[in-house]
């Protein structure tokens, strides 16, 4: 049985250092002492209902259960170098959350936090809005559906992930991003997965210009495709697009099919990429 902590506020530095199978309940994180890692190097750690308004509270906890929990701006660095996490019904909104973290699961939260979640092994996110920069980067092993994000250079670097029923409204996303596949979503964004490798969309719908140069193993399943001009330069790709692309500029090699361009350009030699409009 868990010791309970509850309705109490701390404010001193490693306030709950090295606890092990503690309910943290209705408890502020706050104060003029200002102290900063308050839960670290802990394990088997429920935090209900709190209020987290001081640094780098989370590090080197393992078996983390977070709900209906509050970290503000001030809360900085919240979770790092920790495993074994379920966030949920909570709001993360200091920078820098959730790095060097494994096998984490988030649910119905509001992520306000630029360079959220870099260097994760192994997470899945669910019914969830984020707002952030470099988001996600040189993570591996991501799950994402019903995620809605807004902001720029995410998804960077990133390695096996999946994503279902999403909306992105960022730019330079999934750049080198390697075995990723995204269903039933809308991206919107510039320069969209520059240099990726093993890129599969499906009915999807992008949005913005030059999306998928410098790409190999590159594919589109009935996606559609608004805005998009420049697209697939020095590609290496298999499309089937249904609708209008304004203009595809020296695909290398692979195969296009799509309903109507606007304009093709082929002033590379080394352009081989087929283009069939149907």
């Amino acid at each position: 049985m868990k010791k309970i902590i509850e309705n109490q506020i701390f404010d001193e530095e490693r306030a709950l250092y090295g606890s092990r199978g503690l309910l943290i309940k209705n408890v502020k994180f706050d104060g003029p002492a200002d102290g900063e890692s308050a839960v670290k190097e802990c394990a088997d750690i429920e935090v209900e209902d709190c209020f987290c308004n001081l640094r780098y509270p989370f590090w080197h906890v393992h078996g983390l259960k977070i709900s209906g929990t509050e970290m503000t701006e001030f809360c900085r660095a919240a979770l790092w170098y920790s495993d074994g996490i379920l966030i949920k019904d909570s709001k993360l909104h200091g920078i820098k959350a959730l790095r060097e973290c494994a096998d984490a699961v988030i649910e119905n939260c509001d992520i306000i936090s630029p360079e959220f979640g870099w260097s994760v092994k192994g997470i899945k996110m669910t019914d969830t809005t984020a707002v952030s920069e470099y988001f996600m980067m040189r993570s591996e092993d991501i799950d994402f559906k019903n995620v809605t994000f807004k902001g720029k250079y995410s998804f960077q670097y990133i390695k096996n992930a999946t994503f279902e029923n999403c909306d992105f409204d960022t730019k330079d996303a999934f750049w080198h991003g390697e075995n990723i596949t995204v269903k039933n979503s809308v991206i919107k964004g510039e320069y969209f997965a520059w240099y990726s490798h093993n890129l599969t969309l499906i009915n999807c719908t992008i949005i913005g210009t030059q999306p998928f140069c410098y790409c190999t193993g590159l594919k589109l399943i009935n996606c559609r495709m608004e805005g998009c001009d420049l697209a697939f330069e020095k590609s290496e790709t298999e499309a089937e697009i249904t609708t209008k692309v304004d203009s595809i500029k020296n695909p290398y090699k692979g195969t296009i099919t799509v309903a109507e361009v606007g304009e093709i350009i082929r002033d590379d030699p080394k352009s081989d990429g087929k283009i069939i409009i149907k």
